[in-house]
């Protein structure tokens, strides 16, 4: 008999009239996942734009460059505005058809807020760079890269699979190290690029490594399924659980830059272009604190008792550490005004870990803190970096001590950076920013984290000084008017000079625009603060 006689045979069974009469057909489970179009609009959205301005950037002329900054922006602002029919919070889509309920994308409340952060960060970003992209920076490349990374980070805080959330991750860094080290043929945007680099891809193999551990486990991705099945592990493989989740966190620590996996936070914040700067320091925390919140709240719900303790730890250190570190720039240093917001940022990290930490020991009604926390936080780093960015036109060295007197030359953009500085800080009028700590603080009393809460209340002493150090700088008189007011110093040609007031040179458009709109949304939000921290109260999930 041939090798093909068995399956001629059984051809010839189901063909004749017998087996056709003796095996009757049953319709088939379709294995075809339905796509639910408008759920997804938001990252496809920009990620459809962001490869059309990279074919039209092949036959656009240079001289037209800047329209394509343009089609970025627009096309962000609609992925923002495609958030406003998921309002409900309530689509699912990519769903296993032998288990509907395990989804690999949902659009929930959790997830569209983070959308509208990482879009609305974008977009922010996307005004901040249209005056780099004309001058130093190659606009087609810059505007695919940003809208790559920001569909990326817009599908991560839907993603409910590991696969999904892992790629989506991706997606979102790997377009970053190449907008760090955008800036051809400087030295320190190259270096901050390879360290940003090597630090995420030792992050990621950590990460999958733990990945890998939890479907070996569990024997499933889907966040859902892998938090039933880690309830009732087998013995045997209670040390290989343990192990997945503890390295999954520790990918995801590089990721927030939680000390000590903060180190290359500051060259690279420095390295980078100032838009690009300002969008790590806001978008690229909230994608790894959302995919932080994923994989702890709804799939390591078994496991609370390891990564609470380990999560209030890393809160303790990395806000301690980023504000000390803080607290020692000099005013004098270049670049010192972007090292403080980028131990600033480190710090403000450690503030976003504590609603996390508590969930562990009380319930996921804690993550609204957090969310409440990151928006405004956005909002007004974006701001300050917006100022910066003003400053270093005429000030390139970015110092902390070339902000002294802004108030003689630009007294609004002077009371605006200092009305940011005062909500990183907490105090009025900053209302929105010390509510912002309330609610972070009553997480970790609620959730019997004392000592944690009193480390929160020190840092938060700590912090007033540099922030206020650079606030009061802001209203000084300029240097140049100290030292012309009387004697030979200040009479004659020389004195005239000491004492003229500093140049004021036109300020691009769509920076004002920035400075203008976050400076909007925090005063509303000050006044208003039910807006975000209504967050707080409200299960996401």
């Amino acid at each position: 008999m041939t090798p093909l006689a068995p399956l001629a045979a059984i051809h010839a069974l189901a063909a004749s009239p017998v087996g056709r009469a003796t095996a009757p057909a049953e319709p088939a489970a379709s294995l075809v996942q339905s796509v639910d179009w408008l759920a997804i609009a938001p990252p496809t959205i920009a990620a459809a734009v962001g490869l059309v301005i990279l074919v039209a950037d092949l036959f656009v002329p240079d001289s037209k460059k800047a329209y394509l900054g343009y089609g970025a922006i627009a096309g962000l602002a609609v992925a923002v505005l495609s958030l406003a029919p998921l309002r409900k919070g309530d689509r699912s889509t990519f769903c296993l058809t032998t288990a509907p309920d395990a989804c690999s994308y949902t659009a929930d409340r959790f997830a569209l807020a983070i959308q509208f952060l990482v879009l609305g960060g974008a977009l922010l970003t996307a005004l901040l760079s249209v005056t780099e992209t004309r001058k130093r920076l190659p606009a087609g490349e810059y505007w695919f890269l940003l809208l790559s990374s920001a569909a990326g980070a817009a599908l991560l805080p839907a993603s409910r699979d590991l696969a999904t959330l892992v790629v989506a991750l991706e997606v979102a860094s790997l377009p970053a190290f190449a907008l760090v080290g955008l800036r051809r043929g400087d030295r320190m945007s190259s270096e901050a690029a390879l360290k940003f680099f090597l630090s995420s891809v030792t992050a990621t193999a950590v990460m999958l490594l733990g990945v890998s551990f939890v479907y070996a486990t569990t024997g499933s991705l889907h966040l859902t399924q892998i938090a039933g099945r880690l309830d009732d592990v087998p013995a045997q493989l209670e040390i290989l659980a343990q192990a997945g989740v503890a390295l999954t966190l520790v990918g995801f620590a590089f990721k927030t830059a939680a000390v000590p996996f903060h180190f290359w936070v500051p060259d690279t914040y420095v390295g980078a272009p100032l838009p690009v700067a300002a969008y790590l320091s806001v978008v690229g925390k909230a994608v790894g604190f959302s995919g932080l919140i994923l994989v702890t709240v709804i799939a390591f719900p078994a496991y609370a008792d390891i990564w609470g303790p380990a999560l209030a730890v890393f809160a303790a250190l990395t806000m301690t550490v980023g504000n000390v570190a803080a607290v020692r720039q000099s005013a004098a240093r270049s670049w010192s005004a972007v090292r403080l917001l980028a131990w600033s940022s480190v710090a403000q990290a450690g503030y976003i870990l504590v609603p996390i930490a508590a969930a562990a020991y009380s319930s996921d009604d804690q993550i609204g803190s957090t969310v409440a926390y990151a928006l405004m936080y956005a909002i007004v780093n974006l701001g300050a970096f917006a100022v910066v960015a003003l400053v270093a036109r005429t000030s390139p060295r970015n110092r902390i001590a070339d902000y002294r007197g802004l108030y003689a030359t630009r007294p609004v953009t002077a009371l605006v950076m200092g009305f940011f500085l005062l909500c990183l800080a907490g105090l009025p009028p900053g209302v929105i920013g010390l509510f912002a700590k309330v609610t972070v603080f009553s997480a970790a009393v609620d959730a019997g984290l004392g000592w944690l809460a009193v480390i929160m209340a020190v840092n938060v002493v700590i912090a007033l000084y540099y922030y206020l150090r650079w606030t009061a700088l802001l209203f000084r008189a300029p240097e140049g008017a100290e030292t012309g007011g009387s004697g030979a110093a200040g009479t004659g040609a020389a004195g005239d000079l000491a004492t003229a007031a500093p140049v004021r040179h036109r300020a691009p458009a769509l920076v004002m625009a920035t400075i203008a709109v976050t400076a909007a949304a925090g005063i509303l939000l000050s006044g208003w603060p039910q807006l975000v921290l209504r967050l707080a109260t409200t299960d996401l999930f």
